[in-house]
């Protein structure tokens, strides 16, 4: 008996509550169409149908499905996307179609039928326009993503081209008027032209110097065993005789002077009692060739007391061996006792400078000028050792057009108005690049 009495409940609850239900809905089904009559304000009635809906299961009432249709069909043009006019169109060809089932067939030819017939033809055209839209969109969307792939994979190419032309390098210094720079690859130094061709690969020469288009590479800094000259004013390169053969009892060059414009180059190798003075461009030492001519026009001048068949000199009172010759009249002067250099004797006024409170090293003579050296200081002088301006490079100004670039990875590439070279391979930029393959 409780048992039913509780089914009996329950059933009564349920009744009542559609019973609510629908009176709710009612209610704004007839607040809809109140506002529709009174100022045609769809947003309004759609708003009043929804509400409704909430409360309503199913439709069985033909006017109820036509409202629907029609505040979802008047409504959809407001909304923000075609997706989401697409979906009321949806919504309004759903509740058109309950229309005609709840018709059942019947009135056809009444003016509430034909009104819902048109609008349900209106309905199926937009949502058809909108599904063609929508279909150009995806079809735009496609060949845009199409083309994108289209262009990452050609930058991709771009990208792997330049990688291939870059230079592995840690340093490129500046290029010469004959279009040729030293480059640094690890602890090795090289040469490399402004087409980014290598001349001389860096895997051997730990130092070099540079001077009025000549390159000097050392295997070592300081006290090089061996030396190899590059002429960047004629492409003549070469390995400058072991310092041996000048001299049996040298194992080094000792310092090495920045080599001038006239080719000649000086060191001052060590167990020595002269300095190794070498002409770059005829490859050969340089000596005096009548040692005994030039004592005699010293001696003449004052410039020397004395000299001997051991070609000793004596300045003052002291006896030094004779070093050579820099060229401009200035010599190099060395201990007798030992292997020390003394200092420089400048015949053009009998001057002498002494090592240990003048210069140390002084270079080879060209455009009136030697380069010397005073500690760490570079100098440059005259004939008679007084301080000038310093000497300009005469190869020191580019004469080209390529541009060195670091890139992130380390790398070096060189361009030529906005070209990417290597050797004869070029590349133009990636812009270009792409616009080449527009068509």
């Amino acid at each position: 008996m409780k048992k039913i009495v509780v089914v009996i409940c329950l059933l009564m609850f349920v009744v009542t509550e559609a019973q609510t239900n629908k009176d709710i809905a009612n209610v704004y089904i007839r607040k809809a169409n109140e506002v529709l009559a009174e100022s045609i304000d769809f947003e309004t009635a759609l708003t009043m149908f929804q509400k409704a809906m909430k409360y309503t299961d199913t439709i069985s009432d033909k006017k109820i499905a036509s409202l629907g249709a029609s505040v979802y069909f008047e409504t959809y043009q407001k909304q923000p996307t075609l997706k989401d006019q697409l979906a009321f169109l949806e919504k309004a060809k759903f509740y058109s179609k309950q229309y005609f089932n709840l018709n059942d067939g019947k009135n056809k030819t009444s003016e509430d039928f034909i009104n819902n017939s048109d609008n349900y033809v209106f309905i199926l055209e937009n949502i058809e326009s909108i599904n063609d839209k929508l279909d150009k969109i995806e079809q735009d969307r496609l060949k845009k993503e199409k083309e994108l792939r289209r262009i990452d994979s050609l930058k991709t190419v771009w990208k792997n081209k330049s990688e291939t032309l870059s230079i592995k390098a840690d340093s490129i210094y500046q290029f010469n008027k004959n279009k040729v720079a030293l480059y640094r690859s690890d602890v090795y130094f090289g040469l490399i032209n402004d087409r980014g061709e290598i001349l001389l690969k860096a895997n051997e020469y730990a130092d070099a110097i540079s001077f009025d288009g000549f390159v000097i590479f050392k295997n070592q800094a300081i006290n090089p065993t061996k030396l190899y000259c590059y002429n960047t004013n004629n492409n003549v390169n070469f390995q400058i005789p072991s310092i041996s053969d000048f001299n049996t009892l040298s194992t080094h060059y000792g310092k090495v002077m920045l080599p001038r414009g006239n080719g000649r180059l000086v060191t001052y190798p060590n167990n020595s009692h002269s300095a190794f003075v070498y002409d770059l461009n005829v490859k050969k030492n340089v000596k005096v060739a009548n040692l005994e001519n030039l004592f005699k026009r010293l001696e003449k001048v004052e410039a020397i007391r004395k000299y001997n068949k051991d070609d000793q000199v004596k300045i003052d009172k002291d006896w030094y061996n004779f070093g050579g010759h820099l060229g401009g009249g200035i010599h190099p002067l060395y201990g007798v006792e030992d292997y020390n250099l003394k200092g420089f004797l400048c015949s053009l006024d009998a001057s002498f400078i002494k090592a240990n409170s003048g210069y140390q090293y002084i270079g080879a003579f060209h455009n009136s000028k030697y380069q010397a050296l005073k500690g760490n200081q570079v100098i440059w002088i005259n004939q008679n050792g007084t301080k000038v301006n310093a000497a300009k490079d005469e190869a020191e100004k580019y004469s080209g057009n390529s541009i060195v670039s670091k890139l992130d990875n380390g790398n070096y590439q060189i361009t030529q108005e906005g070209i990417i070279i290597l050797g004869k391979e070029s590349l133009v930029k990636m812009s270009e690049f792409l616009r080449s393959f527009s068509n």
